[in-house]
């Protein structure tokens, strides 16, 4: 996608409409960008500067028309096991590296990998990390005190009911004030953004009827400041970076996933076309930007790009103007942020998390009960009870196991005989019984993907038969489209083990792959160009000159036409 593109047509009408959207998604971004920096263990203002920083180079440099970046609730359980192992200081080193990351996965043309990633391991992931997101809300929701935050899903749960006797009844009164906002607003009036209302309203009444007695952003952070902070480069040593080379490069790939997810849901709102590769080289520039400026890591947010597009976004001036509203918010407002209640911010994330959890497809696939809804189950509960680059790595590694088990069972092998019932003599399976399977020659229809995962079968196949009638071999090839070189050297194997019983293996129907394979290892050249055919039935008549024709005395099984008038010879001979 060139610049041309991204802005071809752009007139006054466009600005006034990115304009509008720009604002509404702007206003909409400003209680997240807070609320995900809380729950992310750093200071809510830097949430913001993630806002204003990261959109507006997204969407500048980024290879979607329509993608609204800034910090999303996938983050969280990263970013915040990163602040409680290494503090917020090397958490934007890891920011840093991972957005070096994404531009190298960009410039080498790797967007196309993360598409591979098995649908079944995005949505356990995404679900496991709402159930923290969700979870991890409850001790403001409820406004427990004492409560130490720890990592993992267990202690966290523990500690809740350690403390569950702390509730603080104007906690839950102010957060049920906003969560039957956003509920009920959108059901009225459902362009007004339900949540910054509810924000308000719920911070307004805690305000005036009980200021004293509930825990806010300038009581438990600090005042946020009404300004950018100044540019600093992370303090980079090789050290640092071996210690959070791993963190980083599971924020780019979480970063990377998200982004191309969001810029998916873009296309297909739109009619558009977003550059993969590009979209990469975007979100790495705003994540090796934005930690300069003391922002946490950004990636592509699915339900603000979908907001904008809706209020009539055109270009990617909406998600510019989205963080220059977000940028006016903060010079003009900053100091009335600090008198919002956490309260208030827990009802925001729950039903963040609640949208994000992707429940339908969850039940679906795990429906099913295939191979997917072990992956998906696995992925999910690894992501709650350990953590994502766990549940990420072994999802992956379960899902590429049971793929090729599924791979391996879709090899067969069929011996089969000409049907001379079909006008075309075609070769079937229900041919061969007893009396009546030719005892030199064995024609096997090979079917499937012929690699490491099916060799093993595929040799014990051949190899319970080769003893008993080692004669001539004719393997159909025509439905066999891949071959890798452990399914090579099993064919090897087989074709020599052959010949040293004196017998000869013709094959018929290569296809490329598989025929190219052959050819750069050699087994072309030891089978022999000669003994392999285009069509079966070429393959058949090559196999009936090469008979034993004394073997053929006595015979009663006419296995091929050509058998009758052997048999009729036979019979005048005596």
């Amino acid at each position: 996608m060139n610049g041309k593109g991204r802005f071809q047509g752009y007139n006054a009408s466009a600005v006034r409409k990115d304009l509008i959207s720009g604002l509404i998604v702007g206003i909409i971004a400003i209680p997240l960008g807070m609320a995900f920096a809380i729950a992310s263990g750093v200071k809510p203002e830097y949430g913001i500067y993630t806002t204003i920083i990261a959109g507006i180079l997204i969407s500048l440099f980024g290879g979607s028309k329509f993608q609204i970046g800034g910090p999303t609730g996938a983050f969280i359980p990263i970013l915040f096991a990163i602040v409680m192992q290494y503090g917020y200081e090397n958490l934007l080193i890891a920011g840093f590296l991972a957005g070096m990351i994404l531009v190298l996965m960009g410039i080498f043309r790797l967007g196309i990998l993360i598409k591979y990633i098995p649908r079944p391991v995005t949505i356990g992931f995404t679900a496991g990390i709402a159930v923290i997101i969700f979870s991890g809300q409850i001790v403001n929701f409820l406004g427990l005190s004492g409560v130490e935050k720890h990592e993992g899903f267990l202690p966290n749960m523990k500690e809740i009911a350690e403390h569950i006797s702390t509730i603080n009844s104007y906690s839950v009164i102010t957060a049920g004030i906003c969560l039957a906002v956003i509920v009920l607003l959108p059901r009225f009036l459902p362009k007004v953004p339900a949540s910054l209302i509810g924000l308000v309203v719920s911070s307004v009444v805690a305000a005036l009827f009980f200021r004293d007695h509930i825990a806010t952003i300038g009581s438990s952070f600090g005042a946020i400041p009404s300004a950018l902070p100044h540019f600093r480069f992370p303090d980079l040593s090789w050290d640092r970076i071996q210690i959070l080379i791993q963190p980083a490069f599971i924020i780019a790939m979480l970063g990377g996933i998200e982004s191309l997810l969001s810029a998916v849901v873009a296309d297909g709102m739109t009619g558009s076309r977003h550059n993969s590769n590009r979209e990469l080289i975007g979100q790495g520039v705003a994540n090796m930007v934005t930690p300069l400026f003391g922002g946490i890591p950004a990636t592509g947010a699915i339900a603000r790009t979908a907001t904008s597009i809706k209020n009539g976004a055109v270009s990617p001036f909406s998600g510019v103007i989205h963080g220059i509203v977000v940028l006016l918010v903060l010079i003009l407002f900053a100091p009335y942020a600090s008198h919002i209640p956490l309260a208030s911010m827990a009802p925001i994330l729950m039903l963040v998390a609640w949208n994000m959890s992707e429940r339908k497809q969850f039940m679906q696939v795990l429906k099913t009960k295939t191979s997917d809804s072990l992956v998906l189950l696995t992925t999910f509960l690894l992501t709650v009870l350990t953590n994502l680059t766990t549940a990420v790595e072994i999802g992956l590694i379960l899902a590429v196991i049971l793929f090729v088990k599924r791979m391996g069972e879709l090899l067969t092998v069929a011996k089969v005989l000409p049907d001379p019932n079909d006008k075309h003599e075609k070769v079937q399976a229900h041919m061969v019984y007893e009396g009546h399977d030719c005892p030199q020659i064995s024609i096997y229809t090979i079917q499937g993907p012929l690699f490491f995962g099916a060799a093993n079968m595929f040799e014990k196949s051949m190899m319970d038969t080769i003893h008993h009638k080692p004669g001539i071999w004719l393997l159909r090839m025509g439905k066999v489209p891949f071959m890798d070189t452990t399914g090579e050297s099993t064919l090897t194997g087989i074709v020599k083990h052959l010949r040293k019983l004196g017998g000869i293996v013709l094959l018929s129907g290569l296809q490329p792959q598989p025929l190219e394979v052959l050819k750069r290892t050699g087994l072309y050249d030891l089978i022999g160009a000669n003994y392999q055919f285009e069509h079966t039935g070429d393959a058949i008549n090559e196999a009936l000159t090469r008979l034993d024709y004394d073997k053929c005395l006595g015979c009663r099984h006419y296995a091929f036409r050509e058998c009758t008038v052997l048999s009729r010879q036979q019979h005048r001979a005596e």
